[in-house]
């Protein structure tokens, strides 16, 4: 029986579980983690297609039939653990392919992005209102923080979507595959990285209102910086293209 708490919703369909490995482009050559193997399902598939196969199951008695499945099992290994807590940067270079319970989904990529260069791509089966958020561009309702500090580190593609009836116990939402390939350097450059994301955020905590509005707590002159920066104070967070983030970030870090 699925855990609640857990946000436990199994995904057994082999079309699907075939459409997914085959979007995330693994080859024998990667090593693959896995996080919240479930029953064993998407398991045994990316078992045959990788090399190597990292599994993190926290559930006690999800683990233990786990354990029993792949008995002998050449290229699979099981972590019985918190998938937010493992050590991914002592890892050498890997994929990471899963079914994410929706309550971990922002927290588990954020995490997974600290790999670095290690991490090669995600493709992820998550909700799919958070996927939308992720691949939206300017001038969306789906544009904010997410979108840039994902598109940022990655380049993310819309694979396909999967019906809530494909999952046991059925989900109140519909579930998408993403597909994050991780890029080699960010997609802009910044002088301050840090400060560049307090920009973005604090350009889309009052999102109704003109980025004027929204960075006075950046700076009390911010009208006057962003026309030096060449920036229209009178836009929307949401119609700044992430190149137009980093030139506005730049210029307010230099006259911060």
């Amino acid at each position: 029986m699925a855990k609640k708490h857990l946000g436990q919703n199994f995904l057994f369909d082999p079309s699907i579980l075939h459409r997914l490995v085959e979007a995330s482009q693994v080859t024998a050559d990667d090593a693959v983690v896995e996080i919240g193997p479930g029953y064993g399902s998407l398991t045994a598939i990316l078992a045959r297609t990788a090399g190597k196969v990292i599994a993190i199951e926290l559930d006690d008695k999800l683990f233990g039939k786990l354990r029993e499945k792949f008995r002998g099992s050449s290229n699979i290994v099981l972590i019985h653990g918190d998938a937010l807590d493992f050590a991914y940067e002592e890892l050498e270079s890997f994929r990471v392919v899963a079914n994410i319970p929706y309550y971990i989904t922002t927290p588990i990529i954020f995490r997974l992005m600290e790999a670095g260069k290690r991490l090669k791509s995600m493709t992820l089966t998550i909700q799919k209102e958070v996927a939308d958020r992720i691949t939206a561009g300017p001038n969306t309702k789906d544009y904010g923080v997410l979108s840039i500090a994902v598109q940022y580190a990655a380049v993310p593609e819309m694979k396909f979507i999967i019906p809530r009836e494909a999952f046991k116990p059925v989900p109140k939402v519909d579930s998408a595959v993403i597909h994050l390939t991780m890029r080699d350097t960010p997609k802009v450059r910044v002088k301050n990285e840090k400060f560049f994301f307090t920009v973005v955020r604090a350009a889309f905590s009052q999102r109704r209102k003109t980025l004027s509005n929204s960075l006075k707590q950046i700076a009390p002159d911010i009208k006057e910086k962003m026309i030096a920066a060449g920036i229209d104070p009178g836009r929307r967070a949401e119609t700044l293209e992430i190149e137009e983030f980093a030139l506005l970030a730049d210029y307010l870090g230099a006259n911060y």
